[in-house]
């Protein structure tokens, strides 16, 4: 450890993990500190792969030519909701010595991807360009941007994310990239009952070979431990829940007249019903009811920090679309790091009730999600685009309930 502007710093995954058990802030894990360690292992990897292409111009006397060239195997973390594998990638993309680097939720880098992909379309059509295929400039601009891509969430829901998976990343791990990911199911799991999944399937040989497999397989969900909640999540969805969004949305305009807003997403308009500066409102057929995707809840979170849901159902196999939704959107408001006031028909475990299919399977990480949303602790870390001190979003739960 060094001493950096006063404080001490820790080099490694494993004391900085060591340092956050001392502290109180972690309870000791031996799974999680063996990921920890092989996250050291990796940047140790990464760290050699940099010396060996500073000096390979000099490889005939220091013979680091030919590791100059070899690919650096990066990690797919998977396990269960509440393990703790989004804090260790995290504590990983802060330690590793990468200029550049990206971590970004899995959705988001995808929506990047056909964004670049489209404009490179529309250059060939313009005839700005004669490369009639997108992926490898594509793949070659992501890959000079960050050479170490860290992915929170990794999960494949979309038949165009599942479509173009192989190619691209076949790109860009022929390029050096190498990449960390977290999530909930074993690379076989991946796009499970998917349409056309066999096309999708090769993806997984290519994962597997460029990333070493580890299951993070804790017992404790530590979200789940979070009890202390605050009653921002109101169940039964009867007239009393009414009563209390109701009287939480007046608290949090605090006398300021709602309206409603638009926002533009790829040239579409996504109506906001109720706005009140950075809050805004919503019933559950507004947002996952009707076609909306990746983009329309990321420029949901960009613009609001507070998000108020009325009138979320239970749902089953013939809901499965709207299933597909409210998992995307948790999860974007989750990443953003926004406040939630929501009313359910049922208590969040008991929201979806399919048992086969891959929301089955995403629809936990959802209910963990949802839980952790209700507690002190998110809502006093929770970022307030406007300036507003969380505090006063606590105090509207506490005079909702």
């Amino acid at each position: 450890m060094t001493l950096r502007d006063g404080l001490v710093t820790h080099p490694s995954v494993v004391q900085r993990y060591q340092h956050l058990v001392e502290s109180g802030s972690l309870a000791s894990d031996p799974v999680q500190m063996k990921v920890a360690a092989t996250l050291d292992q990796l940047i140790g990897e990464i760290c050699d792969k940099r010396l060996a292409r500073k000096s390979s111009a000099l490889g005939w006397l220091f013979a680091k030519r030919s590791r100059a060239h070899e690919a650096v195997r990066g990690l797919y973390i998977h396990g269960g909701v509440g393990r703790g594998k989004t804090m260790l990638m995290d504590l990983f993309y802060e330690l590793v010595p990468a200029e550049h680097k990206r971590r970004a939720h899995f959705n988001d880098f995808m929506a990047d991807a056909h964004d670049r992909i489209a404009r490179h379309r529309a250059a060939l059509k313009s005839g700005e360009t004669r490369q009639s295929d997108p992926i490898p400039p594509v793949a070659a601009a992501l890959a000079k941007e960050a050479w170490v891509l860290c992915f929170d969430e990794f999960t494949v829901t979309d038949i165009a994310d599942a479509m173009i998976l192989s190619r691209l990343f076949s790109a860009l791990f022929e390029r050096g990239v190498v990449l960390v990911a977290t999530s909930n199911v074993a690379p076989e799991d991946l796009y499970r009952d998917g349409l056309n999944r066999g096309l999708f399937l090769s993806f997984i040989g290519i994962l597997r070979q460029h990333t070493r497999v580890l299951e993070l397989d804790a017992h404790t969900d530590y979200r789940m431990q979070k009890l202390n909640r605050i009653p921002v999540y109101l169940t039964p969805d009867d007239e009393a829940a009414d009563r209390q969004m109701d009287e939480a949305w007046e608290a949090m305009a605090d006398g300021r007249p709602a309206e409603a807003r638009s926002l533009t997403v790829k040239g579409r308009k996504l109506v906001v019903p109720q706005a009140v500066d950075a809050a805004a409102r919503f019933s559950f057929a507004d947002l996952c009811e009707r076609p909306l995707g990746a983009r329309d809840y990321l420029a949901l979170a960009a613009a609001f920090d507070t998000i108020f849901i009325d009138h979320v159902p239970v749902m089953d196999l013939r809901r499965r679309n709207e299933a597909k939704r409210f998992i995307l959107l948790i999860d974007t408001l989750y990443d953003n790091r926004a406040r939630l006031y929501l009313s359910a028909a049922a208590a969040p475990e008991a929201l979806y009730t399919a048992t086969t299919g891959t929301e089955a399977f995403e629809f936990e990480r959802t209910v963990s999600r949802l839980i952790e949303m209700q507690s002190h602790d998110w809502l006093a870390q929770v970022r307030r685009k406007n300036g507003v001190e969380a505090d006063a979003g606590m105090s509207v739960a506490a005079r909702a309930g």
